[in-house]
């Protein structure tokens, strides 16, 4: 039997019929980003396990990716994470999928442009690169650097429910192989990010949730 089928399972039989029946609404990409709209931000320094993030219906950008893996794997795709690397900046992890040979993502973000993407993206590379321009700190600077290689979660036994299976998780992602998407000389020439951009990202945020810069 799949791995995806034995963890689910071993989460399925944890669900109250309340849960069930939440999970079950959510028969698309679409219905799973929505949940995760609805989601309130975590500042939490903790992580939660896609079953505690229903339980108590918080989720920052891990828990959040973390809840859209399972809810993705309910419906058949694999389920795979993307950490995204900034400079002076938080990582944004996101729970990606396929329709056909195009990317797609889901994501849970204290910015409004870092949420998810429809599935029309020819490579990994370039469903990254869609998440340049809403990716900046508070000194408006162009934070995305790179991201890591996907990392399948069903080499993590109880990756569904066990909280403590999060860490784990969350060193593995740090472990992948890492991609950088600018040379230095690329870099040195970006510009700052206009105000416009930075208050329609920003206008929902949860203000203990944004990071503080070091540099200027």
């Amino acid at each position: 039997m799949p791995t995806d089928s034995l963890v689910l399972r071993e989460l399925t039989s944890q669900l109250t019929k309340k849960e069930r029946v939440a999970l079950d609404r959510l028969k698309s990409p679409t219905d799973i980003q929505a949940y995760l709209d609805a989601t309130p931000y975590s500042t939490d320094p903790i992580y939660r396990a896609p079953l505690r993030v229903m339980r108590e219906r918080r989720a920052h950008c891990f828990d959040g990716a973390m809840f859209a893996a399972m809810a993705l794997a309910r419906l058949g795709h694999p389920p795979r994470l993307v950490d995204m690397l900034p400079w002076d900046d938080d990582d944004h992890v996101l729970a990606i999928y396929k329709r056909g040979p195009r990317y797609g993502s889901i994501a849970k973000s204290n910015f409004t442009g870092l949420r998810g993407r429809e599935p029309v993206y020819r490579s990994l590379r370039e469903l990254l690169m869609s998440y340049f321009e809403p990716f900046f700190n508070l000194a408006r600077n162009r934070t995305l650097r790179g991201y890591t290689l996907p990392l399948s979660l069903r080499s993590f036994p109880g990756w569904t429910h066990v909280d403590s299976a999060m860490e784990r998780i969350a060193d593995g992602l740090d472990a992948q192989r890492r991609v950088t998407l600018f040379s230095a000389a690329e870099v040195r020439a970006f510009t700052k990010v206009d105000r416009l951009t930075v208050g329609s990202n920003l206008w929902n945020a949860d203000p203990k949730g944004l990071r503080r810069p070091k540099h200027r």
